[in-house]
């Protein structure tokens, strides 16, 4: 048997093995520390493979087995493969080729590359959105305020490349290690380029806000923290921090990051907002920021995995739960405050369908809705509406 005949087999194992029950990341790893015989060339190519595999499967689930596996590399590498000059020579050759043109040589229904077409929101190109699963998105980081040359000064000492997008974001090569370079979260950081612009609206409306003090905000779902840095930086640190979370280990490692990035925290809480919370805010606030739980179909690209085992049923479930999070923490918006809903969505229903439930249901007022398209930047998709009441 050739390495490329050993290297489709331990995908197709590897890839079989795997229920979606946790990142494939992870699962991968694991599988490879258990099976110390592939070398790091091989885990290398055997993980690309998968990976590849995830962002096709749906398109190529006609085809034989093992074509499933390698024309999937055809459809997703650019660069000369052996593996594939092994199998299909005469696709190698042509491997460099315009997605669409590789689509068209296979004869695939790209439609069949996203099967969930039919949920995703009028405002977004559906091919070119497609299309977009064949390619892993870009690595992008945010510098910090004041620490923009530091930051690009470091990466060039250390012969980093790096395309710069704008004066604040710098795209990098997936997989370039950054931790012994620069200081994360407190020089940079990481964070999609459309992650970066959610909270936009502020920059034009920050005289609206009051002067001279700190003004009181909400992170409802804070998560990792991402969205609290951003917005205590486009307030250039004027900014009293709340944070909220389902669980005390999420809050926990919120607090660590935000600590890393030097931003103080007013208050933190445990809130299931999809629960009765009497009592656990006292007071309501000028800034809200509702980044909901949501399918995460914005991200797949860097995460395939999660398309090939997503179940179409869950779109109404997290509707409704975004619904039912963004109702409660928006009793909490002061008269004339912002609430920003945000999700990494790219399904009508989670975006449009929310934002039309909070103004027939909820009294507020709509000052602006927006994907952030990411399919023709290599980054991912987000949506944000900001609200007034």
């Amino acid at each position: 048997m050739s390495k490329y005949h050993s290297h489709i087999s331990s995908a197709q194992k590897i890839t079989d093995a795997y229920k979606g029950e946790e990142p494939f990341v992870h699962f991968i790893r694991k599988y490879f520390a258990a099976n110390k015989k592939y070398g790091s060339k091989d885990r290398k190519a055997v993980a690309a493979i998968c990976y590849d595999h995830f962002r096709t499967a749906t398109a190529l689930k006609e085809r034989s087995r093992d074509d499933q596996f390698i024309l999937a590399v055809f459809l997703c590498e650019q660069q000369h493969s052996e593996l594939l000059a092994f199998f299909y020579p005469e696709l190698n050759e042509k491997i460099g080729l315009p997605v669409e043109e590789k689509i068209g040589l296979l004869n695939i229904d790209a439609q069949q590359l996203f099967p969930f077409h039919e949920q995703l929101s009028p405002e977004l190109d559906e091919p070119l959105f497609s299309r977009s699963f064949l390619q892993q998105p870009k690595l992008f980081i945010r510098l910090r305020p004041g620490r923009e040359q530091v930051v690009k000064d470091k990466f060039k000492e250390a012969g980093i490349i790096f395309e710069e997008i704008n004066t604040n974001s710098l795209a990098l090569k997936n997989a370039t290690s950054l931790e012994e370079i620069i200081s994360i979260n407190r020089d940079a950081v990481i964070q999609d380029l459309n992650s970066q612009h959610v909270l936009d609206y502020l920059d034009e409306h920050t005289a609206d806000l009051p002067a001279g003090k700190k003004t009181p905000a909400w992170d409802c779902c804070a998560a990792s923290g991402g969205k609290a840095i951003l917005l205590h930086d486009k307030l250039k640190g004027k900014v009293q921090l709340t944070v909220s979370d389902i669980r005390k280990s999420i809050l926990h490692n919120c607090e660590k990051r935000l600590q890393q990035a030097r931003v103080d925290i007013y208050r933190s809480f445990v809130a299931d907002l999809t629960q009765k919370n009497d009592g656990q805010l006292p007071e309501d606030f000028p800034i809200i920021v509702c980044d909901a739980p949501c399918t995460g179909s914005g991200t797949w690209g860097r995460t395939p995995e999660q398309l090939f085992f997503f179940h179409e049923k869950t779109i109404g479930e997290y509707a409704q739960k975004q619904q039912t999070i963004a109702a409660a923490a928006l009793q909490h918006l002061q008269p004339g405050g912002l609430f920003f809903y945000i999700t990494c969505s790219v399904f009508e229903k989670e975006n449009e369908g929310v934002v039309k439930f909070l103004q027939e249901k909820k009294g507020v007022k709509l000052l602006q809705a927006k994907y952030y398209k990411g399919y023709e930047k290599q980054a991912d998709t987000m949506f944000a509406a900001v609200f007034t009441r």
